[in-house]
């Protein structure tokens, strides 16, 4: 399902945010704990490959739409959550973006802040309506 795989490479992607290149064996920890199948398996470590191959792209992207934020103010959750979607809005054309955002959206109300929700929505939006 790959609800759980994007909440997999999430988990990922976040604790990359903090110690740089995590090995195989946490990844495939990851995915043993979400109970993912092969096929979820693959689809979440292609997310965090092309987050991780891109990460000063996206990150720009991000920095763009938040010009009156410092990056030291967004969330490390919300910023996870954000590369990993737009790592699928860019680089995954078979999804399309409003299902990004709209997942991404939902694992920020399950994992951040009560406004940090409306704000990746928000965020994510404006990136893909330019």
């Amino acid at each position: 399902m790959r609800k759980l795989a994007r909440e997999a490479a999430f988990k990922i992607v976040f604790a990359n945010l903090f110690h740089d290149g995590n090995g195989k064996n946490f990844c495939s920890a990851i995915y043993r704990q979400e109970k993912l199948e092969d096929e979820d398996c693959a689809f979440a470590q292609r997310l965090v490959d092309v987050v991780t191959e891109h990460k000063d792209e996206l990150l720009a992207l991000i920095g763009e739409r938040v010009e009156r934020f410092a990056d030291y103010r967004i969330y490390a959750v919300d910023k996870a959550i954000m590369l990993v979607a737009l790592a699928e809005i860019k680089y995954f054309e078979d999804i399309p973006p409003v299902v990004s955002v709209s997942e991404a959206a939902a694992l920020a109300q399950k994992y951040s802040t009560e406004k940090s929700a409306d704000f990746v929505n928000g965020v994510l939006g404006g990136i893909i309506n330019e």
